[in-house]
């Protein structure tokens, strides 16, 4: 990496553990980083902030796909989740908050990319946090099995490996880890 150059932080790790949470945390708390919002063909959740994604429709999705508009995509459950190819302002670090499957294909194109995964404390927890966030039971189960796949790639994959038990904590480990990073950036 060449200093000056923006980081590029990926936060993945499987449904319910809590990245959503984290990262607004990290953005709000550290005004050098930028949250790239994700698009996604998924019905917005109730109580869901207008803001957690662009919401849109599957032919606006596909058209974008077939433009490059995206740094990576996947199809979950029916519905499409894809990050648009982010421009950030300058002296600002970039945040990414997405899937496993996304962050094998950004850690592809940029090797130096951060990748944080994320692990619940247990399946339990995990269990308890779709719930209630409001998952369809179905969708709860599914997302339950598809962690058990993800889990040991993300793991693989991953710079940095936490475990969200306490928010706090948590966040604070994230935190440290980005200034870490930059602190190594620098001496390059």
């Amino acid at each position: 990496m060449n200093r000056g150059e923006p980081l590029t932080i990926v936060v993945s790790g499987p449904g319910g553990v809590g990245k959503g949470t984290i990262v607004k945390a990290l953005v709000e708390r550290d005004p050098r980083l930028w949250l790239s919002r994700s698009w996604t063909t998924r019905p917005q959740r109730a109580g869901e902030p207008d803001s957690a994604y662009v919401f849109t429709d599957r032919q606006s999705f596909e058209e974008r796909i077939a433009a490059g508009g995206f740094l990576e995509w996947t199809e979950f459950l029916g519905n499409y989740y894809g990050t648009p190819t982010p421009t950030v302002t300058e002296g600002r670090d970039i945040v990414l908050e997405i899937e496993v499957d996304g962050a094998r294909q950004v850690k592809a194109l940029d090797p130096a990319t951060i990748l944080i995964f994320v692990l619940p404390p247990s399946r339990l927890e995990q269990e308890r946090r779709l719930r209630g966030r409001g998952d369809a039971e179905h969708k709860v189960a599914e997302r339950l099995r598809k962690a058990e796949d993800e889990e040991p790639i993300g793991m693989k994959l991953a710079d940095h490996v936490v475990v969200n038990d306490d928010l706090e904590e948590t966040i604070d480990e994230l935190l440290a880890i980005v200034t870490s990073h930059r602190t190594a950036a620098r001496q390059c």
